[in-house]
């Protein structure tokens, strides 16, 4: 009879928003997969998990795959988990779970943390129906790539760095129009959680004086969507 593989959404900051349910499954696991052992060795910590973790990510995936599928079928409970949010969304996770469904391996995955819903929500633009894009390509399509997210009728979603934030804002600037409504959220329930909202203009001048730090989440208005409210004040920041 096989295992089951379990993915385990963990927190994206504030470590008190891990579940009881997602504690108890990680404390019975025979094995943790973890995208990086040093960053989930802290949250173990936090919530005295002592289950074995072995080290599973992008650049191992390929090769891992095939041991933890044996394993799984020699019955083995597998919990697999990312450095912070639902693995498979913008981190490793998809090829494992591909992998058990063509073996015939049952798959459960928790509800759970991921960044861009508080975003989402946070921004004050439409959300009953939006576009994840997670990370932009670097370089070769990002162009036309951006152009195909500017014509979208919805909301969109994307996940950047720090350090390209101004960039990308500015990018998404010319090809939206600096009038798009838009917000910039960053790191999503810690200490400085803060969302930014505003036009893309906006926005980019902000950024471009004022370097974040953080994990940064982007919203975009949908072609076609109203126009940005007026600036007001509240827990918030507007520009």
């Amino acid at each position: 009879m096989s295992g089951k593989l379990y993915v385990v959404p963990t927190p994206v900051g504030n470590l008190a928003d891990m579940s009881p349910r997602a504690v108890d499954t990680l404390r019975n696991a025979d094995l943790i997969l973890a995208e990086d052992t040093r960053t989930s060795s802290v949250l173990m910590r936090a919530h005295d998990i002592t289950t074995p973790m072995q080290s599973h990510h992008k650049f191992n995936e390929h090769r891992a795959v095939a041991p933890v599928i044996e394993r799984l079928k020699a019955g083995e409970t597998i919990a697999l988990v990312s450095d912070a949010g639902t693995p498979g969304i913008s981190d490793p996770g998809f090829m494992l779970t591909r992998e058990c469904r063509l073996n015939g391996i049952p798959v459960e995955t928790l509800p759970g943390p991921t960044a861009f819903v508080p975003a989402l929500v946070n921004s004050g633009l439409p959300c009953d129906r939006f576009f994840f894009e997670g990370f932009l390509p670097a370089k070769k399509g990002r162009a036309t790539r951006l152009g195909e997210l500017a014509a979208l009728p919805v909301s969109f979603i994307i996940y950047e760095s720090p350090l390209r934030l101004a960039k990308t804002l500015e990018e998404l600037a010319a090809v939206c129009g600096e009038d798009r409504p838009a917000s910039v959220s960053r790191e999503i329930s810690k200490l400085h959680d803060t969302t930014h909202r505003g036009t893309l203009g906006q926005l980019a001048a902000y950024f471009r004086e004022n370097n974040p730090r953080g994990e940064i989440v982007i919203i975009v208005g949908g072609a076609n969507q109203e126009k940005a409210p007026k600036v007001h004040r509240n827990k918030y920041k507007s520009i």
